[in-house]
């Protein structure tokens, strides 16, 4: 569709549309792309991302970076809970790890560790307890297709009337395969709530030279 005009405007018409990665030019370094969306309507087991493997813009493969941005709750009947969040399908406690820093208000703690049973960590989010309150987290991970181990930066903040905290993760996924799937869930069993959101972008790859 913009094969018609000329070469000088050409550019800034292909960065509305993904296929600019292939013939194309990029002028913005810090692209991101809207991939998927998911507003909870009742209350749900599980949720799941998975790339499309297809070439489009659903397909993981083609990013640098991926990015999730949540609003969310849990039904659990208890003040808060906390996200499973796995990788590929990897529900290995083994394959992660994360030092945090967390404070709510009146003091500040910080720990570590290895072996992590539910994956990336996002810290807590309301439960059903906290009523109408939902937390709000967000998750960068870097580099989603390299042979590293894969990184993420997760900040959560929720406030319960001056019970809640903020807190911000280091994670590591130690497998050197490629993000494929990014799957939420409730630790203790019960559902993320009806009202919740979950919304999934891309970073796209720098294109062009400094």
């Amino acid at each position: 569709r913009c094969r018609h005009l000329p070469d000088s405007l050409r550019g800034d018409c292909l960065m509305a549309d993904p296929g600019y990665i292939v013939d194309g030019v990029l002028t913005d370094g810090e692209a991101w792309v809207g991939i998927a969306h998911a507003a909870v309507s009742l209350p749900a087991a599980s949720l799941t991302f998975t790339s499309t493997d297809d070439g489009q813009t659903g397909d993981f493969s083609q990013y640098m970076d991926l990015v999730v941005v949540i609003y969310a709750a849990s039904t659990r009947v208890a003040a808060d809970s906390l996200l499973n969040c796995f990788l590929s399908g990897d529900s290995t406690s083994g394959n992660y790890a994360y030092q945090y820093l967390v404070g709510d208000g009146a003091s500040v703690s910080a720990y570590g560790s290895t072996g992590v049973s539910r994956g990336i960590d996002t810290r807590h989010i309301p439960a059903a307890s906290s009523t109408n309150v939902f937390g709000a987290v967000t998750i960068h991970l870097f580099d989603v297709n390299s042979g590293k181990y894969k990184s993420a930066v997760t900040a959560n903040a929720s406030d319960r009337d001056g019970a809640g905290q903020v807190s911000m993760t280091g994670n590591s996924w130690l497998s050197q395969a490629p993000i494929t799937s990014i799957a939420f869930s409730d630790l203790y069993g019960d559902n993320i709530a009806a009202g919740s959101k979950f919304s999934l972008f891309g970073v796209l790859p720098r294109m062009v030279t400094a």
